[in-house]
């Protein structure tokens, strides 16, 4: 596992006025964790823009082999935080899985995620596909086309089979949301069976996302869902075709998070700020002149020690555009946003989407009432630090104040309108359990999942 060790000497684009003062910092060696996802580019591009430095932190960032190890090493403590899925947090604070109050002061990206099918699948669903003036298969593409091809996968004696990166990742969550909207029913957790395939018409299980274009060509899977660079690899390899994207599914939803224990937090209150301002600075540069950074951040990001696939590959999602079916690539400007409309901001509201999921899909097995969802999301999304640290970045010249929301920010976004989901129905975090009854596919009200059934 490489280690990058944060150069003295490290240059940045802005200079802070001699007044700014250097938070007293707790701890300033640290070790953070991260997978090799593009959306790992806050990380990246803080330790090799000197952002880090700046706050007198010295940094070593440190790939790991795949979700679980990621969050063990950060409860554990061989990490100080990490580049996280928003479920991690948010799971094991609940004690889904392993038990761990973690929190997040700061989101790392809004968008980044993609559907990708077989070639086989591809040919199979295209024919019925619509088309638009080009000729070109017109987007988004609903799960419904995916359905009679599992009933021909099923009479064939075939189980249809996808790949997803964790079992509370984002991934498998829109995944699901895509089956479920397209009439699929993509199965159910119980606490007996955390498989997921409880009444599942598509299978869906774990592969780690730098190998799922490998076993998508191996044929072990049919399709999947993942981060780029993987479905961009897919085209590039020729293997499958991305038919939709996340932001296709729900216009700049949130995505991944930057997690640390609450013990670490309190312990190291001043490190934890320092750490958030690099960070909020680091998206700043990734988004800032019309994303006009994007191709350094490129050639950063397909280095070996942080994501390692060529540039080409990465910078086929990462500056503005997506390509689905080889040759067909299109303006998708919007498909990897890691700092406008807000996003960073560690909103109340994208954590009780997150659990409103969970709860869906039988991970959290009983009713929980609106209460609940509100105090689980105060718990671990933490935007008075990400504030604090914000407010220090304006003191010091580095951003001004019309950069962040309002100081009387709620903690909630204006609820989402249904016309930016691919199901047409709108979320609104204040009221969870409205939004799951809305839901056609998934648990409601008081049912649970008990044996292969669901009653209540």
């Amino acid at each position: 596992m490489k280690k990058l060790i944060v150069a003295l000497a490290a240059s940045t684009a802005l200079t802070a006025p001699a007044t700014a003062e250097m938070l007293d910092l707790e701890k300033d060696v640290l070790t953070f964790g991260f997978i090799k996802l593009t959306d790992m580019a806050p990380l990246a591009v803080a330790y090799e823009q000197g952002f880090f430095d700046d706050e007198g932190l010295f940094v070593t960032l440190e790939a790991q082999a795949n979700w679980k190890v990621l969050l063990d090493g950060v409860i554990s403590g061989t990490l100080d935080g990490a580049h996280m899925l928003a479920g991690q947090p948010l799971a094991a604070t609940i004690g889904y899985g392993t038990e761990a109050h973690i929190i997040t002061p700061f989101s790392m990206d809004l968008n980044g995620n993609g559907i990708t099918v077989s070639n086989e699948v591809w040919e199979m669903m295209k024919p019925n596909l619509p088309t638009n003036d080009d000729g070109l298969v017109s987007h988004p593409i609903s799960a419904s086309y995916l359905k009679p091809v599992i009933e021909e996968f099923n009479a064939n004696g075939k189980p249809f089979n996808m790949g997803m990166v964790f079992p509370v990742s984002t991934h498998n969550y829109e995944l699901r949301y895509w089956l479920a909207a397209g009439g699929i029913e993509p199965g159910y957790y119980s606490p007996e069976d955390v498989t997921g395939q409880i009444g599942a018409e598509a299978f869906l299980s774990v592969t780690p996302p730098p190998q799922m274009p490998a076993t998508l060509e191996a044929g072990t899977i049919s399709g999947y869902c993942v981060g780029e660079p993987w479905n961009q690899q897919a085209v590039f390899k020729g293997i499958g075709v991305p038919v939709i994207t996340d932001y296709e599914l729900w216009k700049n939803n949130p995505e991944k998070v930057f997690g640390i224990t609450a013990e670490f937090a309190e312990q190291y209150p001043n490190t934890t700020l320092a750490v958030t301002k690099a960070l909020i600075r680091a998206a700043m540069w990734l988004d800032e002149n019309d994303n006009a950074n994007r191709p350094e951040a490129v050639e950063i990001l397909s280095r070996p020690e942080y994501v390692g696939a060529d540039y080409e590959v990465i910078a086929n999602s990462m500056t503005g555009t997506f390509e689905y079916e080889k040759g067909d690539k299109r303006e998708v400007p919007d498909f990897n946003v890691f700092f406008r409309y807000n996003a960073t901001y560690p909103y109340y509201s994208d954590a009780v989407w997150y659990l409103t999921q969970m709860r869906r899909w039988g991970q959290i097995a009983e009713a929980k009432p609106d209460s609940w969802y509100d105090e689980v999301a105060r718990s671990v999304y933490k935007p008075e630090i990400y504030m604090e640290a914000a407010a220090l970045l304006i003191e010091e010249g580095y951003a001004t104040e019309d950069m962040f929301p309002a100081a009387d920010e709620d903690g909630y976004k204006d609820p989402t309108p249904a016309e930016d989901v691919i199901d047409g129905i709108g979320f609104d975090g204040t009221q969870p359990n409205a939004y799951l009854e809305s839901l056609p596919i998934g648990l409601k009200g008081e049912q649970k999942v008990i044996g292969n059934e669901i009653q209540g």
